[in-house]
């Protein structure tokens, strides 16, 4: 697994987070996110507003984005609830980074299914292009991580890069995704092999009718 994430000096993040604010679109958004809570269950909000923060500070250092403490802190004063409460929601999901990571955040999955497919390919295709566990890229482009399973076992190996993900990978798929995001490209989500959803290789093999539209079988029971 990934090395524990390397924290910023605290005084050097409060310098530089300590007056967070929403900006004029995100006070809108989360004024709505509030809003979709009763009355003294605004604690609720914790999770889909951290995630607003979160995007916000990525969208600030053209990151990912990560929740510095006073983030965290502002975020618990929206919702009028201790520090610990939200601090324990950004910590306990994996979608929170908890440190700073690059433009794009490599998440490779090593659990059993992705790991018998090939993941090990994965990471080292990784390697071949400077990542490195539980670092960033001196370029500020990359931060890999391994993680646990991201729910994508039939479609083994493969990443969750920010907000897509990237399945049936090799070593030279890999390269070829990692190379075209730092080319500023867009490289194809989901399959590399072209396959639909979780679809057998080479497409499906029962119920054809249904991949173009919703065909009734019933006459043919």
């Amino acid at each position: 697994m990934a090395e524990a994430p390397q924290i910023p000096d605290e005084a050097e993040t409060r310098a530089r987070w300590g007056d967070f604010a929403w900006t004029a679109e995100n006070a809108a958004k989360a004024k709505e996110i509030i809003g979709r809570y009763p009355p003294g269950r605004a604690q609720s909000a914790s999770l889909p507003l951290l995630d607003l923060a979160q995007r916000q500070v990525g969208a600030e250092t053209q990151t990912q984005g990560w929740l510095p403490v006073p983030v965290i802190e502002f975020v618990a004063k929206q919702i009028g609830v201790p520090y610990m409460r939200v601090y324990e929601v950004a910590t306990f999901y994996t979608m929170f980074n908890m440190a700073p990571v690059g433009r794009y955040h490599v998440q490779v999955c090593g659990t059993t299914p992705c790991m018998l497919a090939g993941s090990d390919d994965v990471l080292k295709a990784c390697k071949a292009k400077g990542l490195a566990k539980g670092h960033t890229t001196a370029d500020g482009l990359f931060t890999l991580s391994e993680v646990e399973c991201l729910g994508v076992c039939a479609n083994a190996p493969m990443v969750q890069i920010n907000d897509d993900n990237y399945e049936d990978l090799d070593y030279d798929r890999t390269i070829a995704v990692l190379e075209a995001l730092a080319k500023g490209e867009q490289p194809q989500v989901g399959s590399q092999i072209g396959r639909r959803a979780s679809c057998p290789e080479g497409g499906p093999t029962t119920l054809k009718e249904m991949v173009t539209e919703n065909h009734d079988y019933r006459g043919q029971w």
